[in-house]
């Protein structure tokens, strides 16, 4: 009975945070970027933006690549340790959670990041909803 109590409940938790509602943001004083550009800032194709990743740990952080990308986390990892291993980029910076993404965005207006919707405030500006 607990291993299914628990099993519904990590299921709900997964559940939830894969239908949480991404946005893409910037400094208040940056130009929105399209869909395409951040596609391409998150995949080291351009390097016109400081992309700002939260934790692989994080729930977010795959559903944002699958939805902003078109791939999953494995796929992106590959494309980054050949980006790496060839010398032409690094990975986006990594920051702990939704708050330090928010603070290093609204210091920077070249940096873009994701978060939760429930986080935005008035320190960043929505650029993208993510569906």
């Amino acid at each position: 009975m607990k291993i299914r109590i628990l099993s519904l409940t990590t299921g709900l938790l997964y559940l939830s945070a894969a239908h949480a509602d991404v946005v893409v943001i910037v400094n208040p004083n940056a130009a929105a970027p399209t869909k395409e550009e951040i596609s391409d800032v998150y995949l080291g194709k351009t390097h016109s933006l400081t992309a700002i990743d939260q934790p692989e740990s994080a729930a977010i952080r795959a559903d944002f690549y699958r939805k902003a990308t078109g791939r999953d986390l494995a796929q992106v990892k590959a494309i980054w340790s050949r980006l790496v291993f060839s010398g032409r980029g690094q990975p986006p910076k990594e920051v702990p959670d939704a708050a330090a993404v928010k603070k290093a965005v609204a210091s920077d207006p070249k940096a873009v990041g994701y978060i939760d919707t429930s986080a935005v405030d008035a320190t960043v500006k929505v650029v993208l909803r993510l569906d």
